[in-house]
Order: C-alpha cells, then sequence, then structure tokens
C-alpha cells in the first residue's frame, strides 16, 4: 500500500471521528456556546426552558442557602458585582445540585453556571449541573520588569 493511500485512509478516518463527535454533541443538546450575561439570558428566557445554558453574573449577597438534606445549594445570581454598588436588577435564582461548591465560591464571587432553566410551580429556576467561580485579582495581570525598571541616563 503506498503512502498516499495511507494517508488518505487517515484522513478520511479522523473527518469520519469529528463528524461523529459532533453528531453526538449535537444530539445531546450541547453545542459550542459562550457564556450569556443575566440580561441576555432574561430577554431569551422564554426560549431557554428546558435548553442548555451558560450564564455569567455575580452571586448576590446574603443569597447562599446551602440545603444539607438536599444536598444542594441555592442562590441567586446578578448581572452586577454587588460591591460596586449599582442596581440589581433582575436576579436569577440558581439551584446547584451539590455541596461540593469552588472554593471561591461565595457572596459577590463572579460566578458562570451551565445546566438548563426549568419552571418549578410557575418560577423560573436555573438547575445547574457545573459551576465555576472566578477571581478577577489571580488574571490581572502582574507589573514585569519592564514596566518596573527605569532608565537613568
Amino acid at each position: 500500500m503506498s503512502k498516499g493511500v495511507q494517508i488518505a485512509i487517515g484522513v478520511v478516518a479522523i473527518a469520519a471521528l469529528l463528524g461523529w463527535w459532533g453528531t453526538t454533541q449535537m444530539e445531546a443538546g450541547l453545542s459550542f456556546q459562550y457564556f450569556q450575561d443575566l440580561d441576555e439570558f432574561h430577554a431569551n428566557a422564554g426560549e431557554m426552558v428546558g435548553r442548555s445554558a451558560r450564564v455569567h453574573g455575580y452571586v448576590a449577597n446574603e443569597s447562599i442557602e446551602r440545603d444539607l438534606d438536599g444536598q444542594r445549594v441555592v442562590f441567586h445570581v446578578q448581572n452586577h458585582p454587588p460591591h460596586a454598588g449599582g442596581p440589581v436588577g433582575q436576579t436569577l435564582a440558581v439551584v446547584y445540585e451539590s455541596l461540593e461548591t469552588p472554593d471561591l465560591f461565595k457572596d459577590g464571587a463572579e460566578v458562570v453556571v451551565e445546566g438548563q432553566l426549568e419552571l418549578n410551580r410557575g418560577a423560573r429556576v436555573f438547575v445547574a449541573d457545573n459551576l465555576l467561580a472566578k477571581c478577577p485579582s489571580k488574571f490581572e495581570a502582574q507589573a514585569g520588569p519592564a514596566d518596573q525598571a527605569s532608565v537613568d541616563l
């Protein structure tokens, strides 16, 4: 078998695997999507019931409730950081079905929740299956030696 035929078989096999993987991801309701901020999510909330979504926001102050019997955490997400002092606006009730939260999860933390919007007794509740907490100070650039050094002439 020539090298050209071997390469062609390899390319076809890789293309078939990528096609199979993409098809199964779309059937599972997963897709490549960036997170939405809370305003975008609320604008499309009617369409989002039962669909997978990622929502970005900030944990509202004093909203975290740990239900030890139910093994879950309930909290609210707001669009702006609570420490900024701006308007709270519309919040999103989130139920995270685990007590194991990230270390950075606390009041005012920046979070991305992944899950589905569900209707519970007429109220919209976001049931999260994944919770990501961010710490902005860990992602700030540190001043390098070039920024700190001064040139004496």
